[in-house]
């Protein structure tokens, strides 16, 4: 079945880093831009960064600019988020997805989702 699993979340100090994996399964990822998104508490979910099949960045949320990283390895099926200089507000559910947006819904495949808390 086709399937995406994060994976890399936790609770880390602010100023700390996390790697978040999402890994794909029953299909190429290759051929797919894969977003990441994150939905924290009463908030709406939000569009974190996307990459291109290609592994061209196609944008990232201007809170997280200068901090957060994507990536891919095509040929591990995985997509990586590196998130460095953590903050309180960066807690929430961070969710990867095959698609760059959630503007007109949520289309295509996402995963169930990997906690991330920012904490002291």
């Amino acid at each position: 079945q086709v399937q995406l699993v994060e994976s890399g979340g936790g609770l880390v100090q602010p100023g700390g880093s996390l790697r978040l994996s999402c890994a794909a399964s029953g299909f190429t990822l290759r051929y797919n831009a894969i977003g990441w998104f994150r939905q924290a508490p009463g908030k709406e979910r939000e569009g974190v960064s996307c990459i291109s099949g290609g592994g061209a960045t196609l944008y990232y949320a201007d809170s997280v600019k200068g901090r957060f990283t994507i990536s891919r390895d095509n040929a591990k099926n995985t997509v990586y988020l590196q998130m460095n200089s953590l903050k309180v507000e960066d807690t929430a559910v961070y969710y990867c997805a095959t698609v760059c947006s959630v503007v007109g819904g949520t289309n295509g495949y996402w995963g169930q989702g990997t906690q991330v808390t920012v904490s002291s």
